[in-house]
């Protein structure tokens, strides 16, 4: 049978892409024309603790204001302790009564010790005179009952040693308490940051559990943002990501980040951040930690991610994607 020579691309014709669309996969490789559709949005937060008093009075001091920064362990409000002051000061007599009521007990009973000592000897003496016939039955049974009532005696002092003893413990770990419940009258900022909200002012009276201020820590903030289930595979933790955010003067300006956290489970895309059609996409949050030396960053200020090198809409490395337009039929 003769063999049919048809040229090559006859029956399947090669498809050369043009030199533009070559340029742009090439420049895909290396990451370009990403800018136009970020990989993921999202907005700031922060860490943000809520201090409350521990204390129940009038609000003596207060120095939180907006804006102001404090430090980790800064003292930074004073609640009243003329109550307190007072408690200690009755409980700490207390405990100085019981002290010396143990103080006169062990006197006691050192000098029971030392009249059952001469007790003892007299009732020996007596026992030896007794055996001789020297003395009598009843000059015996006298030395014998002066040892028995000495040592009952002892007994019922070393009891009162004891009551006095667990008095001084017990006035001791009162006052303990209130010296604990004058030491929460201080309001201590917890961890350093920039004071947010603050929910007080000096010279109220609050209770105890009463919000008084709250702080954030605006020097690394935090971007939640939502990918998709494609794009999960290319996102890991720790991996570095580009973060574009507002500048003033209407520009925008692009900061280095850090994934520190991806979700374990998917959840619906939030709804203020797709469209209506996307909505009920399934997404995993991530969460960015970005440097805010400068303070430029707010909170709920909306970012946009670039992950390099993942495709915004695969998720796969974009030179994977780019060498498949060039090679696959149909491109």
């Amino acid at each position: 049978m003769p063999i049919d020579h048809e040229p090559i691309g006859a029956r399947w014709p090669l498809r050369i892409p043009s030199p533009v669309v070559v340029t742009c996969l090439l420049l895909a490789v290396g990451g370009c024309g990403r800018g136009e559709q970020p990989d993921a949005y999202g907005n700031f937060e922060t860490t943000e603790v809520v201090v409350a008093a521990k204390s129940s009075g009038q609000l003596v001091r207060f120095d939180p204001k907006e804006g102001a920064l404090l430090a980790a362990g800064a003292v930074v409000g004073q609640i009243d302790t003329a109550t307190l002051a007072f408690q200690r000061q009755e409980l700490a007599s207390q405990r100085e009564a019981a002290t010396s009521r143990g103080t006169e007990v062990r006197a006691q009973a050192a000098v029971l010790a030392e009249q059952l000592r001469t007790a003892q000897k007299e009732y020996a003496r007596t026992r030896r005179l007794f055996d001789d016939q020297a003395a009598t039955r009843q000059q015996l049974d006298q030395a014998e009952g002066q040892v028995r009532v000495l040592l009952r005696q002892i007994e019922a002092v070393r009891a009162q040693g004891g009551t006095a003893g667990r008095e001084v413990g017990s006035a001791a770990a009162r006052v303990s308490q209130v010296e604990e419940r004058i030491r929460d009258t201080r309001v201590v900022n917890p961890s350093a940051g920039t004071v947010l909200t603050t929910y007080a002012e000096a010279g109220e009276v609050v209770q105890a559990g009463q919000p008084l201020y709250k702080v954030g820590e605006l020097g690394d903030m935090v971007l939640r943002a939502y990918v998709s289930g494609a794009q999960l595979p290319g996102v890991k933790i720790g991996q570095t990501a580009r973060v574009t955010v507002d500048a003033a003067g209407g520009g925008r300006r692009t900061v280095s980040g850090r994934v520190t956290w991806i979700a374990s489970e998917a959840e619906f895309t939030p709804t203020p951040v797709q469209t209506r059609d996307e909505r009920a996409d399934l997404v995993y949050a991530v969460e960015i930690h970005v440097p805010n030396p400068d303070g430029a960053i707010k909170i709920g200020m909306p970012g946009e991610v670039d992950f390099p090198g993942i495709d915004s809409r695969s998720g796969k490395p974009a030179e994977r994607t780019a060498l498949r337009a060039v090679t696959e039929p149909g491109r």
